[in-house]
């Protein structure tokens, strides 16, 4: 079995590759090495495994790397919910019109690949699902603008006003972009599953919740709040929390994602299905900032700025219900065990804090208040 993954140099693209050769596939990478991820630096890739520096969306690359492959893996994006909300044309052109052309390649190709499975992500959903005490099950629209303000920062029912509880989010809940990132990572999803039932492609979309572990962009600052996180204090220096920290995600560490992926290639029921791969455990971002500093032995308290960004959720975490009975996955890795894992990394690592400078950025166009 031959298998391409598209930004297979990048973090969760290394572990995958790993994992698919352990089990006996030959790997293609497609990755352009992007700058602001891989620092310049050449990729770090197995034995064996064929690279192919190049964009997903250029005709040529993409041609190449689909030749002779039997499934494909596109993980292949440029992330970040901030900076995506300034560099709109950038986000929209690398993810949404890369993966179209990238599509119109593995369509035209002469033997198309027997399986795609894509990246999707989280962000898609915008808030997650919530209970209200009196109306049940709710799916509420966004934080106004004049709530933030106020730094109440909590949401709360549209019909009674009370304070809303935090629910699993299952596949079901209507889709809600309020990034321009999430916007591009819909797109994905949607590109990939209508293309794959047009042109007899089974496609399954993995809906990834946050993501961290061992080999994370360290110096990019928008990247994952672990790595963020992570740089600051290995440089000394405080974890910039926005909001009160209380805000809370399901975090997943990168072995499981892996697992959740191969799962996926093998399924015969996931394909034609938006699946979520998380752990169905919500943690608060505190929690993430106080692990860190206690195993990377700083002692420093983290710096609750009390600021909002613009596209940032309050609370979203997994429904692992559809995980469970169509790929029979379950994430195995608790986030003590993960977090321990990750510190063993960090310890041996460098990193250049880069994230006060991007939170000016932000503030400076106004999307951080």
């Amino acid at each position: 079995m031959r298998t391409l993954v598209t930004g297979g140099a990048g973090f969760i693209g290394s572990h995958l590759v790993d994992r698919l050769l352990a089990e006996g596939r030959e790997v293609v990478v497609l990755d352009s090495l992007e700058e602001q991820v891989h620092g310049g630096r050449p990729p770090e890739l197995p034995d064996g495994v064929e690279f192919i520096e190049g964009d997903v969306g250029d005709h040529a690359a993409a041609d190449r790397a689909l030749a002779r492959v039997d499934e494909v893996v596109h993980l292949g994006a440029v992330v970040g919910v901030g900076q995506s909300m300034y560099e709109i044309e950038r986000y929209v052109r690398s993810n949404t019109l890369a993966t179209a052309a990238f599509l119109e390649r593995a369509v035209a190709m002469k033997e198309r690949p027997r399986r795609l499975v894509v990246a999707s992500s989280m962000s898609i959903y915008g808030e997650g699902r919530y209970e209200c005490p009196i109306h049940g099950p709710l799916a509420p629209p966004p934080r106004r603008d004049d709530q933030l303000q106020a730094r109440d920062w909590e949401l709360r029912c549209p019909g009674c006003g009370l304070e809303l509880t935090a629910a699993p989010t299952a596949e079901d809940k209507p889709v809600a972009p309020t990034s321009v990132y999430a916007v591009t990572k819909r797109d994905h999803e949607e590109l990939c599953l209508v293309c794959g039932a047009a042109y007899g492609i089974p496609t399954v979309a993995l809906r990834f919740f946050n993501v961290y572990g061992p080999g994370q962009a360290l110096s990019n600052p928008y990247t994952g709040v672990a790595a963020i996180f992570a740089s600051r204090l290995m440089n000394g220096m405080p974890p910039l929390i926005f909001e009160d920290g209380r805000q809370s995600r399901d975090f997943i560490h990168v072995s499981d994602i892996a697992d959740g992926i191969v799962r996926a290639l093998e399924s015969e029921d996931a394909p034609g299905l938006a699946i979520n791969l998380g752990t169905g455990v919500p943690t608060d971002v505190n929690a993430v900032a106080t692990e860190l500093a206690a195993g990377l032995g700083v002692d420093v308290e983290p710096e609750r700025s009390e600021l909002y960004r613009s596209g940032d959720v309050r609370h979203c975490y997994a429904d692992t219900t559809l995980a469970r009975e169509v790929l029979g996955f379950e994430a195995r890795v608790p986030f003590a065990e993960g977090m321990a894992d990750l510190l063993g990394w960090l310890r041996e690592q460098e990193a250049v804090d880069r994230v006060a400078t991007a939170t000016k950025e932000l503030a400076a166009r106004g999307l951080a208040r």
